[in-house]
């Protein structure tokens, strides 16, 4: 069951139904206040443009979703039935959701490690999702990647190294180029690590070669414990690429997200060459779940965003004053997100671990009948058979 069958789930409720109760087609007009953009090389994204009603339902569907499978990664977490890393986005949602709206399947998208809502809004289901998290045979990674190091359809992680994940989104920019294809490539990282030196490779092979990626970089105000001021000595992360245009957006509000994403695809496409992005935005929670959050920042300053800037509720706040939706329809909304996300995450903790085999240790290596006769081990009695599907000088 793909990313449809939350639709199929709650299909009383789901955008085909709601096709018919607000007019999936019906074109609204949304304007965007000054403040959503900041330019840098560039004239900014229009303040007014026009989207569907079924857009903006599903990016509230697809934001809740993601909500609900963070708390839900949350508490699996302090039940010890997620352990080792666990990067959650609550706060972050408007960033996945936005980004992948407003794109196509053709484009590339590659993060960091706190990705578990783009590889949910790449295809990837709930339940697969979470197993992978609980180290289960069922999830994207089949167990042995966990939080980090997640992947679905034209997703590319999921990347542990910090950084590391810039020069391989440059890289399939190029691929993207090379292949002719009208696809660009969305190569996602925090401010925390903005100031890595393989960021600015990436950003000088790019324009040499005018590849069509798009540098975003998540600033969620804080690194691993430290704000962005007391790293960066220019927090202006849009303004990075210098001799590449920059875009600053609020990443708060998912249709400023939207509205920017897709003038940065069309930027890349029409042959522009890169472009660095900055989505200012905010985590409520702390860096990773071994992280409180609250030493290096005010309870008053976590509450004062969720309370001013959630970008669900801001959302919603369109959708009842544009008409799309009512009070009622939106709690039937939010209702059938958190019976659909209960059910994932029960199927999830049925599905078992992988068996205590040592075949499983090699696979994924090599892509299926692309193996090498043997796959050298550390030491000669290590080394791996493929053919014999056991170890090459063991009996």
């Amino acid at each position: 069951m793909l990313r449809c069958g939350l639709r199929q789930a709650m299909r009383p409720l789901g955008r085909r139904s709601l096709a018919v109760a607000a007019g999936e087609s019906d074109v609204v007009e949304i304007s965007l206040p000054e403040s959503s953009f900041e330019g840098y090389m560039l004239e900014v994204p229009e303040l007014k443009y026009e989207t569907t009603k079924g857009t903006l339902l599903q990016m509230y569907k697809d934001m809740i979703i993601v909500r609900r499978m963070e708390m839900a990664c949350d508490a699996l977490y302090k039940a010890k039935k997620i352990r080792g890393f666990c990067h959650l986005s609550v706060g972050q949602e408007a960033i996945a959701v936005g980004i992948e709206n407003a794109i196509t399947k053709r484009d590339s998208i590659i993060t960091s490690y706190r990705c578990h809502g783009h590889t949910y809004m790449r295809g990837a289901p709930v339940r697969n999702v979470l197993s992978e998290l609980m180290g289960r045979r069922s999830g994207v990674s089949y167990g042995k990647g966990g939080s980090m190091h997640m992947y679905a359809p034209g997703f590319y992680g999921g990347n542990g190294i910090v950084g590391a994940q810039v020069p391989l989104g440059a890289g399939l920019a190029f691929a993207h180029q090379y292949k002719n294809e009208d696809a660009c490539s969305f190569t996602l990282y925090g401010d925390g690590a903005s100031n890595q030196g393989q960021v600015f490779e990436s950003f000088n092979m790019a324009k040499l070669w005018n590849l069509p990626v798009v540098f975003c970089c998540e600033n969620n105000k804080y690194g691993m414990g430290t704000s962005a001021a007391r790293s960066s000595a220019m927090t202006e992360y849009f303004k990075r690429g210098q001799y590449i245009p920059g875009l600053k957006v609020n990443g708060m509000d998912i249709l400023a997200v939207y509205q920017a994403s897709k003038f940065a695809k069309d930027w890349c496409v029409s042959g522009n060459g890169p472009l660095v992005l900055e989505y200012e935005t905010y985590r409520y929670g702390g860096h990773s779940m071994s992280d409180p959050g609250t030493t290096y920042r005010t309870r008053d300053e976590i509450q004062h965003m969720r309370s001013k800037n959630d970008p669900i509720a801001g959302l919603k706040m369109h959708l009842l004053q544009l008409g799309i939706a009512t009070e009622d329809e939106v709690k039937a909304y939010d209702k059938a997100a958190r019976k659909y996300v209960d059910e994932q995450v029960e199927l999830a903790d049925q599905d078992p671990a992988p068996e205590a085999k040592m075949s499983i240790l090699f696979e994924d290596v090599y892509v299926k009948g692309t193996e090498t006769e043997t796959l050298r081990g550390r030491i000669k009695e290590d080394t791996w058979d493929f053919k014999k599907n056991g170890f090459a000088f063991r009996d």
